[in-house]
This record gives C-alpha cells, structure tokens and sequence, in this order.
C-alpha cells in the first residue's frame, strides 16, 4: 500500500453505534471523542508499517538512534495492541486530571536516548518475526479496538501499568494518537517515503498537546519566539 493509499484508506474506517454500551460513569462526558479517531490512526500505522519500503528496509538503521526499522515499525505497531489489550480492563484507580499530566510524569519524556527508560530491546525481539508477522497482528488487533468501541466494552478510565496510573479513555487514545504521528513520521523518514498527511481529527490534537508539552518544557517565550520569528529560533522539541 503506497501512502496515498493511506491517505485515502483512513477515511473508511468508522465506528459502527450499537446498543448496549456500558452506563457513562460520572466525570466521564467526552470521553468517546477520540474513539473513531483512534481507528483512523490504527489505519495509518497499518499503512504504513505494511509499505513495501518498510519491508526492504526491515533489518537497517532507523531514523532513531539504536533503533532498527522493523523495530521502529512494531513500536508503531504496538500502538494498536496497547489499545486492543487495555480498552477492555477495568481499574478502581482515580484517573489522572489530564493527559498533560501524564507526559509531566513520564520519565522518558526528558531521558537520553542511551537511559534505561529508553530501552526498545522488546521492539526488536518483535521485528525478528519479520514484517509479514506485524502485518497480521497490527490487522487482527485493530479489529479488536473496533469491536471494543463498538460493543460499548471499552473501559472509560483506562490502567496504564507501564506507569503505575490510569487515564481516561479519550486521554488515552490521545497518547496513542501521538505515538502514531510521532513514529509514523519517524518511519516514513526511515525509509525515505513522504510521511502521509495525516487526517485533520487526528493531526490537530496531538499538534496541539505537543504544542502544550513544548511551552511546559522550554516556556512560553521560546515557543513564540520559534514559531513567529525566525531569526529568534531556538530548540523547543517536546520530547
């Protein structure tokens, strides 16, 4: 599938509304506004980790340091499994206040690449099934997450025990939104392909919360100043 197929393909992916969904529990409005969105991301990381390019390419350097490009494209694919195999449980934790607050949290946020944190020796372990073998579980796995949201059997407060808390349903699917862009970016630069535009559900807010963690990181000034002016630019990565 080339990336146009991509870009074309995320707009048939829906979710079906389907009696029976779990009572809304309090504190919880909104928390389905990403649901449908998540699909359309889960299309765009099977597109693009099912690329041909991303095939020949499988076993080479990625664009992330120590990191090869069938590990980078599990770690992308990974995403969609995250969702399929946490949606469905259920946690007596409070949620936290925000999805910024998870990012502030997180320890990887501000590590080194070459930090514990940051070890992807599970994403590698994975690409050695080889692409075909990512293709059918990222396939399978996102057809999980769509029946999951539509049988309304998606938890609304999600456990994240990588982390030791838990999120909202929409806050996390955002966190999985940004890994899909991030990543997808990082993959289509890997393998010397135009990163796909991604659809404007899905673009717009994950820009905006890397925009908020970026202000959070570097300040406010810094981001103007980098955005506006370009004699003024400085480094204001969120990550």
């Amino acid at each position: 599938m080339g990336v146009a197929a991509i870009d074309s393909e995320v707009g048939s992916v829906g979710l079906a509304a389907l009696p029976g969904r779990r009572a809304r529990l309090p504190g919880m409005a909104d928390v389905e506004r990403y649901d449908d969105v998540f699909l359309q991301a889960g299309a765009v990381a099977l597109g693009l980790v099912t690329l041909p390019e991303v095939a020949a390419h499988w076993t080479e350097p990625s664009a992330l340091t120590g990191l090869s490009t069938g590990a980078l494209a599990c770690h992308l694919g990974n995403q969609v499994v995250r969702a399929a195999e946490l949606l469905p449980r259920t946690t007596d934790q409070q949620p936290l206040e925000t999805v910024d607050e998870h990012y502030a949290r997180s320890a990887w946020v501000t590590a080194e690449p070459e930090d514990p944190v940051m070890d992807r020796t599970s994403d590698e372990d994975l690409a050695v099934a080889g692409a075909a073998a990512l293709r059918e579980r990222v396939t399978s796995h996102l057809d999980v997450v769509r029946e999951l949201l539509a049988r309304g059997a998606a938890s609304e407060v999600v456990p994240v025990p990588w982390q030791g808390w838990s999120l909202r349903r929409d806050d996390f699917l955002l966190t999985r939104m940004l890994e899909v862009v991030v990543h997808g970016d990082d993959l289509a630069v890997s393998v010397g392909v135009p990163t796909p535009q991604f659809p404007d559900a899905l673009f717009a807010p994950v820009r905006d919360l890397l925009v908020r963690l970026a202000v959070h990181r570097h300040g406010q000034s810094a981001v103007v100043s980098t955005l506006a002016r370009s004699e003024r630019g400085k480094p204001i990565s969120a990550f």
